[in-house]
């Protein structure tokens, strides 16, 4: 990288290409980039990253028009009511998982927590999202998919980075085996998907230069979307809990109350239902997740100037852009900033409680800060899936505390492996051991 100048932050000149990226480091600078949606762009970027990484003909050539479009239509199904009926799709597909754990910890169980978290969420999402595979071994053909995809994963910053994927071992093989499962013909087996998922399938059937693997892919790509980041920010939010006591105390009384005020019991042969609304009103686990996601989380928001254009930012700055630079915001350092967020190396599982109710005022400099905590991106960028991923980690939190004792069996610090950093929540260097019993 050679030094280029601005002062926003610090903006760098890539030699390979002449491509200016400018930084913009004050949070209160932020709205003034997501606003000029029009002029600075995300979706070209991200179609070629994704085309690229997960093998199909990428959707800006102009050889499919409308598909960016329709797909995105389809985001509907994980907002408003069709989100409710997902998420209960979701819950039950977990207390299927945890009833199945129940039946095998007759006394305290030892394993990995990334594991676990990983075997738990990975299948009851995949249920969830595509439906059952109804052969007899249908669990494990799940685990083997699961296995596949891990190997994968583990070379997403690679492919994220733009290095070729016949420089990244067995990788390339992994992931047309993993494309393959998605294929229609196996599919059409799969029963009690979702709307979301079916959606998907019709659109893609009115493109006929969409080929049989090339919506095989699409797929794919979707699963790694629902659950590359949910996973370790599942993790995460676990560990934290459970190397604070006095935190899983108060989201464990929460728990219980919620339980005991909507006459409903906790135990394997007892079917939990939660409402959205009673979901959110989990302040206290809802903060603990935050915290979580504020510590973990790593994205970084891309834009591209779509033309020469001057950006207007507050206090009578400007940043002139030609077409194609890149404008960055990295929203980690806005969560690490002490001004803001006192002690923030610290865990603090109730920093987002003010009066027993959720707070969202933050300030900086004695001002408001419009965007304060930013793990799903920001603007035309930011996740769609978010609103089921927050109520997929409540769910698997809430039926953790809720049927078991857990408690770590190891006492080493896990960090966060920074080999991600900007493609989302970060990983943890190290996998460690928990163990868990039915509660009394």
């Amino acid at each position: 990288m050679q030094p280029g100048c601005g002062c926003f932050g610090e903006a760098f000149l890539d030699r390979d290409e002449g491509r200016y990226i400018t930084f913009i480091m004050d949070p209160f600078q932020y709205v003034y980039v997501i606003r000029n949606s029009k002029q600075l762009e995300f979706h070209e970027f991200a179609d070629k990253m994704a085309s690229k990484t997960f093998d199909y003909p990428a959707l800006s050539k102009g050889k499919f028009p409308d598909l960016k479009e329709n797909l995105h239509r389809i985001y509907q199904y994980l907002q408003g009511k069709p989100l409710d009926i997902i998420s209960d799709h979701m819950m039950k597909n977990l207390q299927d998982i945890f009833e199945w754990k129940c039946s095998q910890a007759t006394d305290w169980e030892t394993e990995k927590m990334y594991k676990f978290c990983c075997s738990v969420m990975f299948e009851a999402s995949f249920v969830t999202l595509y439906g059952r595979v109804p052969a007899a071994d249908g669990h494990k053909v799940i685990s083997e998919i699961r296995d596949k995809f891990i190997k994968f994963d583990a070379s997403f910053p690679y492919l994220a980075a733009n290095i070729p994927i016949e420089l990244l071992g067995a990788t390339k093989k992994v992931r047309k085996e993993l494309i393959h499962h998605f294929l229609l013909q196996n599919m059409t087996k799969w029963l009690g998907g979702s709307k979301v998922v079916q959606a998907r399938q019709d659109i893609f059937e009115k493109y006929e230069l969409l080929g049989d693997y090339d919506k095989a892919a699409h797929h794919f790509a979707f699963l790694w979307a629902s659950v590359g980041n949910t996973i370790p920010a599942t993790f995460w939010a676990m560990y934290y809990l459970l190397r604070h006591p006095e935190a899983l105390a108060a989201v464990r009384d929460e728990i219980d109350h919620l339980l005991q005020s909507t006459g409903q019991k906790r135990g394997p042969t007892y079917n939990i239902h939660l409402t959205r609304e009673q979901l959110d009103n989990l302040v206290y686990l809802e903060s603990a997740l935050n915290e979580s996601l504020r510590m973990c989380s790593s994205s970084m928001n891309i834009r591209i100037s779509q033309e020469d254009f001057v950006l207007k930012l507050e206090g009578n700055q400007e940043v002139g852009l030609r077409k194609g630079d890149w404008i960055a915001l990295y929203p980690q350092i806005l969560h690490m900033d002490p001004e803001v967020y006192e002690d923030p190396k610290e865990y603090k599982f109730d920093r987002y409680i003010e009066n027993g109710k959720k707070k969202t005022t933050f300030y900086k400099a004695g001002r408001k800060l419009k965007y304060f905590l930013m793990p799903f991106g920001s603007g035309i960028s930011m996740c769609p899936g978010r609103f089921l991923a927050m109520n997929e980690m409540k769910m698997f939190l809430f039926l953790l505390l809720a049927h078991f004792d857990v408690e770590l069996a190891e006492n080493k610090a896990v960090r966060l492996d920074n080999s991600r950093m900007g493609l989302g929540i970060l990983l943890p260097d190290v996998d460690i051991a928990f163990r868990y019993k039915l509660r009394s």
